[in-house]
């Protein structure tokens, strides 16, 4: 439903081996730095950015904002987790695992990244998981 998301970062290197380690742990690859020295993901017609703050300003991480990322299964989730706490992200809320509520079964896993945005990894469970 979107075409694109874009977090702020105040240092492109570190968020280049944070990212790339949960994306190539969720099935993705690495990203690349553009010319206005933009990190950028591409797949499926999406794309996922991390850029220095256009206005100069450090970067932070979105108060109430979580960026949500589709994982194949449970195994993916715990692996895109534990890539991204190696690769200097921060571990947060519960530990990864199944969710149940309003009719939906989830499995899913919290991250901060190295700047503070608060990330999900997510699969859809059967309704009798």
């Amino acid at each position: 439903m979107y075409s694109h998301m874009m977090v702020g970062s105040n240092d492109i290197q570190r968020s280049k081996t944070f990212y790339d380690a949960i994306f190539k742990a969720a099935g993705g690859t690495e990203g690349m730095i553009d010319a206005k020295g933009r990190l950028i993901y591409a797949k499926d017609g999406s794309m996922f950015l991390v850029t220095p703050p256009i206005d100069g300003q450090p970067a932070t991480g979105g108060n109430g904002m979580t960026i949500g990322f589709a994982v194949t299964g449970p195994e993916q989730a715990h692996a895109w987790h534990e890539a991204g706490i190696a690769a200097g992200g921060k571990a947060i809320e519960d530990p990864p695992g199944k969710r149940s509520g309003s009719g939906m079964n989830l499995y899913l896993a919290y991250l901060r990244d190295p700047d503070g945005n608060k990330l999900c990894a997510l699969h859809r469970l059967p309704a009798d998981a």
